[in-house]
Order: structure tokens, then C-alpha cells, then sequence
């Protein structure tokens, strides 16, 4: 039995944007983004799926007596960067998501 022809055009387009999601979620892990905390002194840099890759602390932010503040601009960066690699999901994901919910997009990126 053949199915017609309207049929086999979904199954295409399916596959079509399949492939697309795949490219587009491969170029998100393959970016980079870099949260930064007080104006750079801290940086942390990321993969666009949240693997953190590098963290560079400016020696002026380094204080013994103050640990705390450090332990909050470290935490500051790496929240800039997770939002940065969330943006960069939308970016990527959101045309090929047309008529998804954001819990879908967020579903197919680990729940980013």
C-alpha cells in the first residue's frame, strides 16, 4: 500500500527538521560563551551546554580575609554564562521550534 503523497512530504519535512534540531544542538556545544563578574575580573567561560571550560580570576579580587565576596563573583560569572548559553540555545533552537512549547525547547537542549 502507498501513502500518499501528503504523507510522504510530512515524513520528509519530519526528517528535514530533525536533521536541523541535530545541527543546531551540535552548534550550541561547540560555542563558547564567558559569564563575567565585577566588570571581568572573573570570568567564567562555558560551552553553550553548560560545561564549564575555564575560569579566570583577576589577583586584584583575591583576598584572604575575604573569601566570600570571590565565592560570589565566581558564582556571578558562571549565572552570566549559563543565561548566555540559555540565549544561545533560543537563538539556535527557537525558528526550528516554531509551534513548540518553551518546555520542548528545553526538553531537547537537557533542560538547559
Amino acid at each position: 500500500m502507498t501513502q500518499p503523497q501528503d504523507m510522504q512530504q510530512l515524513i520528509a519535512q519530519a526528517a528535514e527538521m530533525q536533521a536541523n534540531l541535530q545541527k543546531a544542538q551540535e552548534e550550541i556545544l561547540a560555542t563558547s560563551v564567558t559569564g563575567k563578574a565585577a566588570n571581568g575580573l572573573v570570568e567564567v567561560t562555558m560551552t553553550g551546554g553548560a560545561e564549564v571550560t575555564d575560569i579566570k580570576i583577576d589577583p586584584q579580587v583575591v583576598d584572604a580575609d575575604d573569601v566570600d565576596t570571590l565565592q560570589d563573583l565566581i558564582l556571578g560569572a558562571f549565572q552570566d554564562g549559563h543565561r548566555q548559553a540559555g540565549e544561545l540555545a533560543k537563538e539556535k533552537m527557537g525558528p526550528l521550534s516554531q509551534g513548540m512549547g518553551d518546555g520542548d525547547i528545553n526538553n531537547l537542549m537537557g533542560g538547559m
